[in-house]
């Protein structure tokens, strides 16, 4: 049986998350789009760990389920923190410091039971306040992270969140590490998977041999309710087997079914540039400038691409063998408002969603699953753009800086040309 599982998740206690982030929406969302088991999100923080073991009942397995509920979701212990430390020992972890010299890693923990989860609360408090963000902030290396929690319960799990994004990635332009023996030290040996982040996919990870021992996992890092599931990782376990254990050991095991992905040009930091100039170029063509604004003076914001062409080893394109697979998926939504020119929070998308959920089953099984003729029957409109997003023909605008991709699933295009064209807000020649 097939599980669609967010592990990355967030509450409304988190920084700039809706407050609509409720256990109960969450657990109602969740059975919507068709994900089968969903993190909790920000355990470390108080009122909502209070919340956690007030609202949550013990499956007896590692996961747990919303208390009266009907609902066949789990959910998974699960928070993120972020990590500040000096990267040459000895040195400062100014919190303000864009010299380099200064990690901040965002880091994903699971855990298989609450007792845990307090034991490990207790333990970080000692290095930030977990009172003030959902994702709190701690003087602390990333060796000293999972030493500290695999000292708690050696069933626990981490790794590190978004892998490339510029600055809390690991492998991040703004002070990130060129492997993760190099950021995690003597614990790299508990580290067993990577997340993709939405600025990267699969494809791109195959192009780095040292990656190819880890597993790669993807999530959606959601703010708010129509974010979750964005991107996802999918297991495949016979419905008694389901456990804590199970979801960690396929992990570990590289077991992973696929993964559901943003398109990587879509994500906010794929290419190098300046919003505040307007600026977005390719790696290549930002090299030409060597890596300096020419609007501002200033450097550039480098993107999840040139790091990953920086310490590639391999050819675009090298698939490595037993590759896991992975499909690229557009939230229903975002594809209901572009097709229909409405907003994408209006409510013509929210009912056109609904007619689609109530005859397809979930979310999912109409960006997956379902024949594009029987979503033809419900909306041709519709049936083409997600036929364009599942066969890859699809023209987007890659984002940088902070700055989301535009995309355009209207407007077919090769496959194979996506990533060859550039579609900065303003190119080289235009400079």
């Amino acid at each position: 049986m097939e599980f669609i599982c967010e592990l990355h998740t967030h509450s409304r206690f988190a920084g700039a998350c809706s407050d609509k982030l409720t256990l109960q929406n969450m657990d109602s969302t969740a059975r919507t789009k068709g994900i089968g088991i969903i993190g909790t999100g920000d355990f470390t923080h108080p009122k909502w760990f209070m919340e956690i073991k007030e609202k949550m009942a013990s499956q007896g397995n590692g996961l747990f389920r919303l208390s009266g509920s009907n609902t066949r979701v789990n959910f998974i212990l699960s928070g993120e923190v972020c990590t500040i430390f000096p990267k040459v020992k000895g040195g400062s972890a100014g919190m303000f410091d864009r010299t380099g010299n200064v990690a901040k890693i965002h880091h994903c923990i699971l855990l298989p039971d609450l007792d845990t989860v307090a034991q490990v609360n207790e333990a970080l408090a000692r290095f930030g306040n977990p009172s003030i963000d959902g994702r709190p902030q701690l003087s602390m290396s990333a060796a000293e992270l999972v030493e500290t929690v695999m000292e708690i319960n050696s069933d626990a799990f981490v790794f590190p969140a978004h892998v490339w994004t510029p600055w809390f990635g690991v492998f991040g332009s703004m002070g990130g590490f060129d492997s993760v023996e190099e950021a995690y030290e003597d614990q790299a040996k508990h580290i067993h998977a990577l997340e993709t982040g939405l600025s990267a996919d699969p494809a791109m990870f195959w192009r780095i041999s040292k990656l190819d021992k880890y597993a790669i996992i993807s999530s959606g890092d959601a703010h708010s309710l129509p974010k979750l599931g964005r991107e996802a990782t999918v297991f495949e376990f016979g419905e008694k087997e389901l456990s804590y254990g199970a979801v960690v050991d396929a992990i570990k095991g590289r077991r992973v079914k696929r993964t559901i992905e943003f398109y990587p040009e879509e994500g906010k930091y794929h290419y190098d540039g300046h919003r505040k100039c307007g600026v977005s170029l390719s790696p290549e063509d930002a090299k030409r400038y060597n890596n300096i604004c020419p609007v501002c003076r200033k450097k550039f914001t480098l993107g999840v691409l040139h790091r990953v062409d920086g310490l590639a080893d391999r050819g675009e394109g090298y698939v490595p063998e037993g590759a896991q697979r992975y499909t690229h998926a557009i939230p229903l939504n975002e594809v209901i408002a572009f097709v229909s020119g409405k907003g994408v929070a209006s409510a013509y998308v929210a009912d056109a969603y609904s007619r689609l959920v109530e005859r397809f089953g979930t979310e999912f099984n109409v960006l997956l699953n379902s024949s594009i003729d029987s979503i033809r029957e419900s909306d041709p409109k519709i049936a083409e753009a997600i036929g364009n997003v599942r066969s890859n023909r699809v023209s987007i605008k890659p984002g940088y800086d902070g700055v989301f991709g535009v995309i355009d699933i209207l407007k077919p295009v090769d496959p194979g040309a996506q990533r060859k064209t550039a579609y900065g807000q303003r190119t080289i020649s235009d400079l």
